[in-house]
């Protein structure tokens, strides 16, 4: 065996219960929704720890795993993202919002009101890592970080699908001041925040299909 190797034997599972498992998944993954309506009920801490251990889970360049993500439950501090993010939102929809974007996002009724920053209990703010600290105290360059955080926050909002809780991916532009409110250092880059918890009564979602697999995939 190599140094610094381990040997990987899982169970085989069988072609058949290959398939069948993923179908199931397959069906479960088509419910998912995107929400903006979410119910104020409190979801526990222990679910984001464990949502959050999943996506830390996700191949990343490297293998650096260049993501930190800080969940947030305080009402104030949720207040003062949203108030800063709507700050942003709103100079975007009417000042710097392409005419294209803006009749793309017609039919899903959105501006820069975003009650779900203060109503979902909790919020995801996934951040970047450009860099490491090496162990003689110099930066150590990451890699592929977009693509490797992009997959871990897939992973993240799979796995809370799954387990009954609704997300929404919200990316103000710009979102730098993420970075100041939840005090992250300049060699991490704001990716994503995502609003968490379980939708609301009344939640209702866009009347949309997904493109079928013969317009997403061909085989060879």
């Amino acid at each position: 065996m190599r140094p610094g190797f381990l040997p990987y034997r899982p169970v085989r599972v069988a072609p058949a219960d290959v398939v069948a498992s993923l179908r199931d998944q397959a069906e479960v993954a088509q419910q998912r929704r995107t929400v903006r309506q979410f119910s104020r009920d409190d979801v526990p801490i222990e679910a984001i720890e464990y949502a959050i251990e999943i996506a830390g889970t996700a191949p990343s360049g490297a293998h650096r795993q260049p993501w930190y993500f800080v969940a947030i439950r305080d009402a104030e501090m949720k207040h003062r993202v949203r108030e800063a993010a709507e700050t942003e939102e709103q100079d975007f929809y009417e000042n710097r919002a392409p005419a294209e974007w803006l009749e793309a996002l017609a039919p899903f009724g959105t501006d820069f009101v975003k009650e779900h920053l203060t109503d979902a209990p909790w919020l995801i703010v996934a951040f970047r890592r450009d860099s490491e600290p090496g162990p003689d105290g110099t930066r150590l360059k990451n890699y592929y970080m977009t693509e490797s955080v992009g997959i871990a926050v897939g992973f993240l909002i799979q796995a809370l699908h799954r387990a009954g809780l609704a997300s929404l991916t919200h990316t103000p532009a710009p979102m730098t001041f993420l970075r100041e409110l939840c005090g992250r250092p300049a060699t991490e880059k704001p990716f994503l925040i995502l609003a968490v918890g379980y939708p609301a009564e009344d939640c209702e979602v866009p009347d949309l299909g997904r493109k079928p697999l013969g317009e997403i995939a061909e085989f060879r």
